[in-house]
């Protein structure tokens, strides 16, 4: 897996979810979640990108930790807004899929640098 894989995969995410902010209807609650999860999925593309310019390996190390972090609140909040009935589960299905499979590929490569930074 390339990082230009990964850029693009979490550029996608990010795309995905502005497409499903703007689907929302014009609620209090809606408007509230759906600024939430924008902010954290589309910071997941960025701050991956930052990873790519790490300048050390602690510094790519606590720069995919962020990433994760983003990853994670995204999910929380598509939870959120499916739990508060916001929106269906089925519209949040193929996000939390990409939440759990991104959030597995970050938990991977954190432990994989992590170990090898051991060594």
């Amino acid at each position: 897996m390339t990082p230009d894989y990964l850029k693009n995969r979490t550029k996608q995410f990010g795309l995905a979810v502005i497409r499903l902010v703007e689907s929302l209807p014009k609620t209090l609650t809606a408007g509230i979640l759906g600024k939430q999860i924008l902010r954290s999925a589309t910071s997941v593309g960025a701050n991956y990108r930052a990873v790519c310019r790490a300048r050390s390996k602690p510094d790519f190390i606590a720069k995919l930790g962020i990433v994760e972090e983003e990853i994670d609140e995204s999910g929380y909040w598509l939870e959120l807004l499916v739990d508060a009935s916001v929106i269906k589960h089925s519209e949040a299905a193929k996000l939390l899929i990409e939440v759990d499979e991104l959030t597995a590929i970050v938990v991977a490569s954190r432990k994989t640098a992590l170990s090898s930074k051991a060594r």
